[in-house]
């Protein structure tokens, strides 16, 4: 498996679990998510984008990184182009660093990006430190996440067949209803399994801080 962590211009809060998934990855910054590298640890092989969020600091500290400079007026975000690349370079698996808060469009345009990542066989998960996306899509997925985070699957879909393990409320063969709110604020009380016929959604996960590492 290649990964790759995508450094998006998001706020992000730099915890243990966090630097634990960046860990060992290569990393491609997207315009001033290259700020993350630092706190994350990360060398940044390529830095991609417009450059109209690049503070003139930041220019100069990473000046040495390679560019790849496209014009504002473009028909993809900087984080779409920075993960096409980092496909080129051959990931099989995206972390997508900072890519909640800020701009509520560009939240949710990751996240659509990331769905057609998962469905073409890419392994990808969007992430603040303090809050994660994972797909959904049919078959089974499984998560290891701290005993005692709170989740939600949101259905971007009617889900039909969902089973969910490894939670406070479980679900065996459920149908959902696009629009339904009866699978939002779970607990994990172990390794998640989720199954799910057919359908797509979003698993929202507020990992449990370990407060003794975090940083």
């Amino acid at each position: 498996m290649t990964a790759f962590t995508i450094l998006l211009n998001g706020p992000i809060k730099v915890t243990r679990r966090l630097k634990e998934q960046a860990s060992g990855s290569r990393a491609i910054a997207a315009d001033a998510g290259i700020a993350h590298a630092g706190p994350l640890g990360l060398k940044v092989e390529l830095w991609v984008g417009d450059f109209d969020s690049t503070t003139k600091v930041l220019a100069a500290l990473h000046e040495q990184v390679p560019r790849q400079t496209f014009p504002v007026a473009k028909d993809k975000t900087d984080g779409e182009l920075a993960a096409e690349e980092a496909l080129k370079r051959g990931a099989t698996s995206l972390l997508l660093v900072g890519s909640f808060g800020g701009q509520a469009d560009h939240a949710l345009g990751h996240s659509a990006l990331a769905l057609k990542l998962v469905r073409a066989g890419v392994r990808t998960v969007l992430t603040s430190g303090e809050e994660e996306a994972h797909p959904v899509l049919p078959g089974k997925t499984e998560l290891d996440l701290p005993s005692d985070s709170r989740l939600s699957l949101i259905a971007l879909a009617d889900l039909s067949g969902l089973t969910l393990r490894g939670t406070h409320w479980t679900l065996d063969k459920a149908e959902i209803e696009l629009g339904s709110t009866r699978t939002i604020s779970n607990i994990t009380t172990g390794k998640v399994e989720i199954v799910l016929a057919s359908g797509y959604g979003m698993l929202i996960v507020y990992p449990k801080a370990d407060l003794a590492h975090e940083e």
